[in-house]
């Protein structure tokens, strides 16, 4: 995907997460969008060349929840 278009998307994509940590976990935008933004988890997903983008809102969550839970998660198998 060119700079552009992830440029367009990846606003997005981190908006639906920080909304399913936000209604999980209570919390109100700013305390979600902290929670994501502190993890190695959004480190992947803002290089586009790491394709993380391309996951759903569910597995990026999943992905979040497990990093929180255990200090690292898994990368997916595709």
């Amino acid at each position: 995907m060119d700079k552009n278009k992830f440029d367009a998307v990846f606003p997005i994509i981190c908006s639906s997460v920080v909304q399913k940590i936000g209604s999980e976990y209570m919390l109100d935008d700013t305390a979600a969008i902290q929670k994501l933004y502190t993890t190695k988890l959004y480190e992947y997903l803002e290089r586009e060349e790491t394709k993380f983008w391309q996951y759903s809102t569910e597995k990026l969550f999943e992905l979040w929840h497990e990093e929180i839970k255990y200090g690292k998660f898994t990368f997916p198998q595709i």
